[in-house]
């Protein structure tokens, strides 16, 4: 059984050249327009098996049966630390693109590879671009990618939930998405919010519940009065499941 070790600069310093090693050949690909869904999905496979390795975390998946072939989901997790996003990968495939607020992609080597890879950009002070980013994320779930976002929109510092935005359900509503409600418990443990040193060694628990089907909430074109009790019932039920998963 893992045991829990000294907080490591070295871990979190190993993982950092892990993320250039793979951001690196994505930029410069698209330098010569040769970048390739298929060769992101090699790298980011690799990354994430690697970096859940160095930190030796021992993942405990349950509800793994619910994620059918096939289907396309629009994942909702909580949002605990800057590991939840190669277990997240570790966990369901490379298949995948997130949602990420736009300070990433002004990282230098980072947010141009986050960019080329597929990554979807919001930026919530702008409406008219998180509108623009939405969109791009439904026409992501159309071509068969699992599109992720924290409905939180930042990591919380303590573990417990915080408000939700309503950006996802609105698309989830939008596209009468098939909704795959994810509880991570424990990378908080490998790395807190505003943390620098990694921690080896730690147990993360991820639980998937049953889908949620948006449509069971509104249908996509339905009057717009219905489309606010619906997103919130639509919250409501999301928020439930990602408390009971962390409990």
């Amino acid at each position: 059984m893992p045991h829990a070790s000294k907080k490591s600069l070295a871990l979190s310093l190993r993982n950092i050249y892990e993320t250039l090693a793979i951001s690196w050949p994505t930029v410069l690909e698209a330098a010569i327009s040769e970048t390739t869904k298929e060769a992101c999905d090699r790298r980011l496979d690799s990354w994430c098996k690697k970096l859940v390795a160095h930190a030796n975390m021992q993942v405990e998946v349950t509800g793994r049966q619910l994620v059918t072939p096939g289907r396309t989901f629009l994942v909702m997790s909580n949002h605990q630390s800057h590991y939840d996003v190669p277990v997240l990968f570790y966990v369901l495939g490379p298949n995948m693109r997130m949602i990420a607020k736009s300070e990433l992609f002004r990282v230098p080597v980072f947010g141009p590879a986050l960019r080329e890879a597929g990554f979807i950009e919001i930026d919530r002070s702008n409406r008219q671009r998180a509108i623009k980013s939405l969109e791009i994320a439904k026409a992501e779930i159309e071509k068969g990618v699992h599109v992720w976002i924290a409905p939180e929109g930042t990591r919380s510092k303590t573990g417990e939930l915080l408000p939700f935005k309503k950006g996802g359900f609105n698309l989830a509503l939008d596209i009468g998405a098939s909704i795959l409600p994810i509880a991570i418990q424990g990378t908080r443990n490998a790395l807190p919010a505003k943390g620098v040193r990694s921690t080896p060694n730690v147990k993360v628990s991820v639980k998937i519940f049953p889908p949620l089907e948006a449509r069971d909430y509104a249908a996509p074109d339905a009057p717009s009065a219905e489309m606010k009790p619906a997103r919130e019932r639509l919250m409501k039920d999301v928020r439930a499941l990602l408390e009971a998963g962390l409990s």
